[in-house]
This record gives structure tokens, sequence and C-alpha cells, in this order.
């Protein structure tokens, strides 16, 4: 299981991440407090308050491509 701090402030950033998540092989899950939602959602997303960071959960140990595109891919969103 890998984490990964994740900050979605724009209506185009969770269509990216949903877009990118959608065929990955493996379960997936976003965190927000108590509330634990599937990352593959967007409906489940916009169910989040995305005013604070979420947590990115990933369910593999070898994640690193995985890690590698999305920064990639949503370079503003990964909270350090």
């Amino acid at each position: 299981m890998t984490e990964v701090k994740i900050r979605l402030q724009q209506t185009d950033q969770v269509k990216k991440l949903v877009d990118f998540l959608t065929p990955c092989p493996y379960e997936v899950n976003l965190v927000s407090g108590r509330y634990t939602i599937d990352a593959k959602s967007l409906l489940g997303i916009y169910s989040l308050d995305l005013s604070n960071p979420l947590t990115l959960v990933i369910y593999s140990d070898d994640c690193d491509g995985l890690l590698r595109q999305l920064r990639a891919l949503l370079p503003d969103c990964l909270v350090p």
C-alpha cells in the first residue's frame, strides 16, 4: 500500500485523475478525514471536501511507474 497527499482544486484536475486511474488494475481510494471513496468515481470525489488535501491510497507496492505518470499529468496537485 502506498499513500500520497494530493490537492484537487479544479474540476479538470478531478476529471484527469479519474480518467488516469480508471484503467488502473488495482484498487485506489481517496481519504478525507473519516471518509474513504473509490478514486475512480467522479461523483465520489465530488462528495468530498476538496478544500483540504486528500490522501490517495494505492493498494499496490509496485506503483512507482504510476506515481511518475501521475506527477507528469498533474504536477501541481501532489503535496510534498
